[in-house]
């Protein structure tokens, strides 16, 4: 497992990370602890939660489940807190089921790392998340109609700056140690960036988006920004909600999947993903490879990635991604791969 710096922080995370929005719904919460000590035990010390988690389905009386059950493993295992880089989220506005939708400011956030902290079990989060801008994102298939203009510039900056100190506060404190953003836009992240310069606020560490053969719009916007500037994605939904291990080519749909749970998996079920699909399987095939193994490992390789956070609903799945966990793709996959792509662009 190679180890990458999160951010500027000085903190080292692994390039794989376990993704846990499962946990309560799908997932039980003793498989749950199970998967923990896996992931663990394979080098994996990176945890992704959010206050809203679990979904498949989101309902207002399992909101926090997945941090609770965090929370019991953490207070199963006093002594081993310290082995986990522990990140959640603080919901955006419009989720009902928190803070009755309301937008994150900075008086919301001590009362959401509050109820986090008291969920997880934990002193401190490692880093703390924005699940998604208060200004709105192009992310979750709203790209195909976003449109960024009437927003108020002086406003949003004033937002910025306020969180910012309460975010200060909550790292004088020791609540957190970390900030991230995730769901941003390039725009985004450059003012928080140079907000942290000029209020003395904690610094972006990271940036959780959607990245993955499937959907690769980091390529072209935020990819030079995390560069140059050290911020570290996070790239949610590697294997594109699960179609990249082709368990839904030809029709299929098996029992327990995300796609029997939402058909049409969030926006991203649509003729042309499939063939997309089909392309990478067939490179797959070609070379001996696992198509989830060589969809992660072409993640890890990717030169702004720090890691790819991956959800396993089962233990067997776990196990699946752990054993190719090393693998290095070749340059000759890799430039099948960028044929594939420019034939099959963003197929949803």
């Amino acid at each position: 497992m190679e180890m990458k710096p999160l951010g500027r922080t000085g903190i080292m995370v692994s390039d794989l990370c376990l993704g846990t929005m499962t946990f309560g719904t799908q997932t039980s919460e003793p498989d749950a602890h199970r998967q923990m000590d896996m992931a663990l035990a394979a080098g994996i010390n990176f945890i992704d939660a959010a206050e809203m988690y679990p979904v498949n389905p989101v309902a207002k009386e399992t909101v926090g489940r997945t941090e609770e059950i965090l929370g019991n493993w953490n207070a199963a295992n006093p002594s081993r807190r310290g082995e986990w880089i522990l990140a959640t989220k603080h919901s955006g506005e419009g989720f009902m089921h928190a803070r009755n939708g309301a937008p994150i400011s900075a008086e919301t956030i001590p009362e959401a790392i509050e109820g986090s902290l008291k969920r997880l079990q934990t002193d401190y989060i490692d880093l703390y998340q924005f699940h998604w801008p208060n200004r709105g994102s192009y992310m979750f298939r709203q790209n195909w109609h976003y449109d960024p203009s009437g927003g108020n510039r002086d406003a949003v900056l004033s937002e910025m700056r306020g969180c910012l100190e309460a975010l200060k506060q909550q790292v004088e404190k020791g609540n957190i140690r970390a900030f991230g953003l995730s769901n941003e836009s390039a725009w985004g992240t450059a003012q928080w960036l140079r907000l942290a310069d000029e209020t003395g606020g904690p610094r972006v560490a990271s940036i959780q988006n959607e990245y993955s053969l499937l959907c690769r719009l980091f390529d072209t916007d935020l990819a030079e920004l995390c560069l140059f500037e050290d911020v570290g994605l996070m790239a949610f939904s590697p294997l594109a909600a699960g179609f990249l291990s082709g368990k839904y080519q030809n029709g299929s749909v098996p029992d327990g999947s995300r796609m029997s749970l939402v058909p049409q998996m969030g926006g991203r079920k649509s003729e042309r993903v499939f063939d997309a699909v089909s392309a990478y399987l067939e490179i797959a095939d070609r070379h001996g490879l696992d198509p989830v193994q060589m969809s992660l490992a072409w993640c890890q390789a990717r030169p702004f990635m720090m890691s790819a956070i991956f959800g396993a609903t089962t233990e067997n799945q776990l196990q699946h991604i752990l054993n190719g966990a090393d693998l290095k793709l070749s340059g000759e996959v890799q430039a099948e791969i960028a044929e594939a792509h420019k034939a099959h662009p963003m197929p949803y």
